[in-house]
This record gives C-alpha cells, structure tokens and sequence, in this order.
C-alpha cells in the first residue's frame, strides 16, 4: 500500500518538473521575443523623433526641433542601454555614434542654423543601419 502511495507521489513529482520544464523552455524564447520587439519599438521611436525635428527645421521652427531631438537622444540612449543587456555590443556602438549627430543637430537648432538638417539626416541613416542589422520579427 505504502508503495503505491509512493510510487503515485513520484509519479505526480516526475510530471511536476516534465510540466515546468516544459513551459520554461518556451519562456525564454517568448521573453527574447519580447525584448527585441521594445528594442525595434525604441528605434523606430528615435527615428520618428529625429525626421520630426527634420519637419520642424524645414518648417525653421528650432524650437519644435531641439524639443524632438532631446527626445531622439534619451530614446537612442535607452535604447544603446538594451542593446547592451543583450548583449548586441556591435549594434551599441553603431547607435552610440548616432548620438553625437543628434547632439550637434540639437546644438544647431540652438543657434538657428539649418546645418542641424543634414546632422539629422546623419542620425537617421544610423539608426536606420542598426533597425536593419537587427532580426526581423
């Protein structure tokens, strides 16, 4: 009797671990998945944010601009943070050099100089070389 019961206790212990290390083989695929999608979120949100500045200069509103382009830093900033966390160090330092192009932009936009445009567009096309270098979803 006392075999039985313990047979039935290992039975349901084996089926215990198969069950969680089941679903945990599926967890990290689905926590990647999810950190390279707010990844692309955060790329394409700095992209948005430096070819809104762009429309702004083009409109000579600087402030609108250096307003976007603050924004596109912090965004490019945080986003060069996550891709350090996983571990995409190449990437990092393609987007880290998209940061001083946004600097100098936003510093023109402060002397009024439609110069930022082109820094601008300089930060789009590297933001634009890491949101291509990274897995399609």
């Amino acid at each position: 009797m006392i075999k039985k019961i313990l047979g039935g206790l290992a039975a349901v212990l084996v089926a215990l671990l198969a069950a969680f290390l089941w679903g945990a083989s599926g967890k990290s695929s689905i926590q990647d998945a999810l950190e390279q999608s707010t990844l692309r979120g955060d790329l394409l949100e700095a992209r948005s944010a430096v070819l809104t500045a762009r429309i702004a200069l083009y409109n000579t509103n600087f402030g609108d601009a250096s307003r976007s382009l603050e924004e596109a830093r912090a965004v490019v900033e945080r986003a060069v943070q996550r891709l350090h966390m996983l571990g995409r160090e190449s990437e990092a330092k393609q987007l880290e050099a998209a940061i001083v192009p946004v600097r100098e932009a936003q510093q023109l936009a402060g002397k009024l100089d439609l110069g930022a445009n082109s820094r601008a567009a300089d930060a789009t096309k590297m933001i634009d070389s890491v949101l291509q270098a990274l897995p399609s979803p």
